[in-house]
């Protein structure tokens, strides 16, 4: 079986964040979704699940953390290409999130950008060339 990723965020507003991740390319599997949690589908095999303050506490006695204010994690994408990356983190401005929080990587070889989410959630897309790679 292959394994998957389910990245659980908490969210101040379920809406919004639904907007915001489809907007980004995820697509919304109502099979996993309610009124107090949205599971986002970027593939086959990762998966986003936007859960309501109420809903993350169901599953922690810790404080949820505002993520505009600290970073905990840093959740990487990979892309197709360059054009890829540019055009995520464009998708992502207009759709409400910040672009580029962390400095914008350019090795050459390897391309990355990042964004966050409304909630501060940061996200990055990471595009390595193939040729770079199969050479390594």
């Amino acid at each position: 079986m292959t394994q998957l990723i389910f990245v659980n965020l908490p969210v101040a507003d379920l809406a919004r964040s639904v907007a915001f991740y489809a907007a980004v390319g995820a697509k919304k599997n109502p099979q996993f979704s309610d009124d107090t949690a949205a599971c986002m589908v970027f593939s086959e095999t990762i998966h986003a699940m936007l859960l309501t303050h109420d809903k993350f506490r169901q599953f922690t006695t810790k404080a949820i953390p505002d993520a505009k204010a600290t970073a905990q994690v840093m959740i990487a994408l990979s892309a197709e290409s360059r054009e890829a990356v540019d055009a995520l983190v464009a998708d992502a401005a207009a759709a409400g999130g910040s672009p580029d929080p962390i400095p914008v990587q350019d090795h050459g070889f390897m391309y990355g950008r990042s964004y966050e989410d409304p909630d501060g959630h940061i996200w990055e897309a990471v595009w390595m060339d193939p040729a770079a790679v199969a050479a390594a």
